[in-house]
């Protein structure tokens, strides 16, 4: 109905404003309408009278003279008309505001524009009397649903508690102080319907249709007195809601017939006990009856008074029991307190409403009185009701911004009041982040640097410290387009302690934020400050930040486990994600650090928590080709201590265990992929493959082919003389029942304790080869460095002595001192190529037992030992006596090595140093053909030690 009868008016408030197809609430006649102004999206409440609904009301009480029924509308019409225009000539912070004058419509109707109005107390009290039918007394607070001029709805939440009773009341008493003197009026028909709550939820008056100049007024007014007698005359053909109030009129009106200010006093204390009585209506009860007025002022039982609490179902506050009530709600006008003698009253006397009114006199103050102000306030803070906070104290600080002394206490205040509102998202997006966005965002059109404002870089520091409510209280897509360029401003600020702040507050503003708007807007910012700037602790914050884009943290307790028992609840989690991709941290932070030049431990120490997270995700040649190198350089800084110098030590170790893991699994999974190969060489120079001289056939070793390639017989087949095989070779046995070791002891050294076979002949040519000085061993270069060995004690065997028992080894072989000499270099080669575990484990299978093989052949060819070079000298003596030793055709060889003492056997003492001149005396003497050398056991040397000696300890002169 409402909504047809607004399209039917043509009027300038409806080409100027968007309005609201539906009412948000009324007042007696009017239906109030939110509406935004289309010029500049101000928003306002438009009151609309449609006349229908007093053409209405008469029709329903039957036929009557229409004549007089239009003059009775027509002057109600003309009422209504001086309630708005006197709003026109009206100003003052407590009465309603107009900004659009009224106007009629084509309809007949009456409307006009003023402030945003949220509800009138008539309804805020209707509706709290149902809420208290429905829940009882005391339920929840009013709340209204509300749809906006776009079609949005929203809840408002309107409360009718103590504070805001005191506050209303406050309000109401200036604005009647402001009537009676200075505008030298009487309200008339001061009733809920003629107050009303806006925005910010100050009390309004309004309803200024009965007011009139006090009888004997001497004050010049353009406002027409009121006709007392007519007002009092009730029409029943009209409205209650368009005509004089009884239940709150004062009985000098009703019973004396004068209009004088007091009267409005009198009206006060009626809506004063209204408000706490339930349900929420007047003491006086009239039903719009003079005689019934009159009546209740002839007994003293239906008249509010202190003895019957003023009539109130519910209890009154003692304040206003004691001293207001008594002076308001009194018979004789000169009893009555005034306005401004209210105001004063105990019932005020309390540290919120004196914040209240120092707050909507803050104006007026001086500057110190201000910030000391500003400075008290947030100690009061959390006393103040929430509706007051958000209607009220909020509208009045973010107002009081414009003084830019005062930002910085002004917007501690401001987030303290968004943290005790437990809805702050509405009023912090609504009303706190456009100020700031015009605060700290210079103008698009602003060409020059600003100059620097220590006054405005105060409350960005403010706002710096307060990210937590801001990102709490906002969207992300809010926080991108208003905050983070005043974050930006922050860091590229010339002063440290705004982009130490900003640096500071990254923890708090990376949730909040997508990966696109970190990389490309966020990181290059700070990139840009960290490498430019030459101020240390910028620096080191910088370090700091990108430890935290890295998806670390530089709290100390985030890397506590929790193991110990100790509960940490104020610790920081650890971010479980990085802010960044991986890319960017090697090719952008890396040689951020990479080109830091100061040698800071502080600087150090940073850089290194960053490097610890970039190395955890970086790839391993990264870690290992770039980073290691920055903490190898890093580490060595003369300015750091033992401790800061451990902590690079345990990184690097960390990230090269790191790389020596990944490398290998990378290795094995590509063996293993290609397939497992055959035992290759260790030679540096196959690259890879199998091995660096292809054998023959693929049946003789490396060792053996390099053997021969060197010795120029390559072609020939493998020489039958043992000592001509490399270190590592293993002699070579002619039938397929003498076949090589197993492949677990190929290319293994070993040690043999028996000459070669008798009818094997020596190739002296090839002994000549190996006289050289020096001599470059086999390929096996993981076990062996390059040798220049001269003439040892096994290049010629040591032959037997014959004595009187038979034995060879019966005399004691004498050193020669140029033998011993040329011993020394390879002592240490022989410990460490001699197996002599396998030479003990071959005791089992006795050589001097066993009868040679066929042919002559050594049958035990697995304990072959390398033999070094030999000197002309020794090589012609060993071919003298391989001749005799052909010559004999005994079952054990006359010219082997005894074996090596075991538990079974009895023990020997060899004399291992004695040269090479026990050979040619051999050859002087003569051996019996018959007998072994080693018949009998070997005597020990009576100058030798008689304890026993085993193990590696019978030959303790070898090594």
């Amino acid at each position: 109905m409402f909504s047809s009868a607004l399209k039917s008016f043509s009027s300038n408030i409806n080409s100027n404003y968007t309005i609201s197809p539906n009412p948000s609430t009324s007042s007696g006649p009017w239906r109030i309408y939110d509406a935004k102004k289309k010029s500049t999206g101000k928003a306002a409440s438009v009151f609309v009278l449609d006349r229908k609904s007093l053409d209405s009301h008469s029709g329903s009480l039957g036929r009557s003279n229409a004549t007089s029924i239009k003059r009775a509308t027509e002057e109600v019409i003309e009422r209504l008309k001086k309630e708005a225009s006197s709003l026109a000539r009206l100003r003052h912070p407590s009465i309603l505001e107009l900004v659009e004058p009224v106007e009629e419509t084509r309809g007949g109707g009456l409307q006009f524009a003023t402030e945003t109005v949220t509800a009138s107390l008539s309804s805020l009290l209707q509706e709290k009397d149902e809420q208290e039918k429905a829940n009882g007394v005391g339920g929840r607070p009013s709340r209204y649903v509300t749809e906006d001029s776009e079609g949005g709805r929203r809840r408002r939440e309107v409360e009718i508690d103590e504070l805001e009773i005191q506050k209303g009341l406050l309000q109401i008493s200036k604005a009647l102080e402001f009537l009676h003197d200075n505008a030298g009026l009487v309200h008339g028909n001061l009733t809920p319907d003629a107050i009303f709550v806006n925005a910010k939820s100050d009390w309004k008056i309004s309803g200024l249709s009965f007011s009139s100049p006090p009888e004997n007024s001497t004050k010049p007014t353009s406002v027409i007195p009121i006709n007392l007698s007519d007002a009092l005359n009730l029409d029943p053909r009209l409205p209650r809601s368009v005509q004089l109030n009884l239940d709150y009129s004062s009985p000098d009106f009703v019973l004396d017939a004068n209009v004088n200010v007091s009267a409005d006093m009198f009206s006060l204390g009626l809506l004063i006990v209204a408000l706490y009585n339930s349900p929420h209506t007047s003491p006086l009860q009239s039903n719009s009856s003079i005689s019934t007025y009159k009546r209740l002022f002839t007994s003293s039982s239906t008249i509010p008074s202190a003895t019957n609490s003023f009539l109130s179902s519910r209890p009154i506050p003692k304040d206003l029991v004691t001293s207001v009530l008594p002076r308001l709600i009194t018979r004789r006008p000169a009893q009555r307190m005034t306005a401004k003698e209210f105001q004063q009253s105990a019932y005020f006397d309390n540290i919120l409403i004196s914040t209240i009114r120092f707050l909507d006199s803050l104006p007026a103050k001086t500057p110190n009185e201000k910030a000391q102000f500003m400075r008290g306030l947030a100690r009061v803070l959390p006393s103040f009701p929430k509706s007051v906070l958000d209607k009220k104290v909020l509208p009045a600080l973010l107002e009081e911004m414009k003084d830019r002394t005062l930002l910085s206490l002004i917007l501690q205040n401001v987030f303290i009041i968004i943290e005790l509102l437990p809805s702050g998202r509405r009023p912090f997006t609504e009303k706190i982040m456009p100020r700031l966005k015009d605060i700290f965002l210079p103008s698009s059109n602003a060409k020059a640097p600003a100059e620097r404002d220590p006054a405005k870089e105060a409350g960005l520091m403010m706002l710096l410290e307060h990210t937590q409510a801001i990102t709490t209280n906002c969207s992300a897509k809010e926080f991108k387009d208003n905050i983070l360029p005043i974050i930006h401003l922050a860091i590229e600020s010339p002063t440290h302690s705004l982009v130490d702040a900003a640096l500071r507050c990254l923890p708090t503003i990376l949730p909040v934020l997508d990966f696109i708007t970190i990389k490309n807007e966020l990181f290059p910012v700070i990139a840009s400050v960290f490498s430019k700037t030459s101020s240390l602790g910028i620096k080191v914050r910088g370090l700091e930040a990108f430890v935290i884009l890295c998806g670390g943290t530089n709290d100390p307790a985030a890397s506590n486990d929790g193991l110990d028992g100790i509960m940490n609840p104020t610790a920081s989690k650890k971010t479980t994600s990085s802010a960044l991709d991986k890319y960017t941290m090697q090719e952008k932070i890396v040689p951020l650090i990479r080109a830091i030049k100061t040698k800071e431990p502080a600087v150090a120490m940073a850089a290194l928590g960053v490097l610890k997270q970039v190395g955890g995700l970086a790839d391993a040649d990264f870690v290992a080709m770039d980073m290691l190198p920055i903490l190898w350089s890093m580490s060595l800084g003369p300015l750091l201590d033992l401790k800061q110098f451990q902590s690079f030590m345990d990184l690097i170790k960390s990230l090269s265990s790191r790389v020596e893991s990944e490398q290998t699994k990378k290795l094995q999974e590509l063996t293993s992929t290609n397939g497992s190969r055959g035992k290759g060489t260790d030679d540096f120079m196959s690259f890879g493959a199998s091995s660096a001289f292809a054998s023959n056939g693929g049946q003789e070793s490396p060792e053996m082919d390099f053997e021969r390639l060197v010795k120029g017989t390559a072609g020939g087949g493998p020489s039958a003389n043992a000592m001509d095989a490399g270190w590592d070779a293993i002699p070579v046995v002619s039938t397929a029942s003498h076949s090589r070791s197993t492949s677990a002891q190929q290319a293994v050294p070993a040690f043999s304790w028996s000459t070669p076979a008798p009818n094997t002949t020596i190739n002296a040519g090839s002994l000549k080869q190996h006289q050289g000085p020096s001599r470059t061993i086999t390929p096996d270069l993981s076990r062996f460095d390059t040798l220049t060995p001269t003439a040892t004690q096994f290049s010629q065997p040591l032959q037997p002595q014959p004595s009187q028992s038979q034995t060879s080894f019966s005399q004691p072989l004498q050193p020669q001192n140029n033998f011993s000499q040329s011993l020394q270099p390879t002592q240490a080669q022989s410990q460490s190529t001699l197996p002599w575990s396998t030479a003990s484990s071959n005791i089992n299978s006795n050589p001097w037992t066993s009868p040679p093989a066929a042919g002559g052949i050594n049958p035990f060819p697995s304990s072959t030992s390398s033999i070094p070079n030999l000197n002309p000298p020794l090589s012609s003596l060993s071919i003298a006596s391989q001749q005799q030793r052909q010559a004999v055709t005994h079952a054990h060889s006359s010219f082997s090595l005894p074996p090596p003492p075991s538990a079974s056997s009895s023990t020997i003492t060899p004399n291992y140093t004695s040269s090479f001149t026990a050979t040619q005396t051999q050859q002087q003497r003569n051996i019996p053909s018959s007998s072994s050398a080693f018949a009998n056991p070997i005597q020990p040397q009576p100058q030798q030690s008689t304890q026993k000696k085993s193990g590696l300890d019978a030959y303790e002169s070898l090594l």
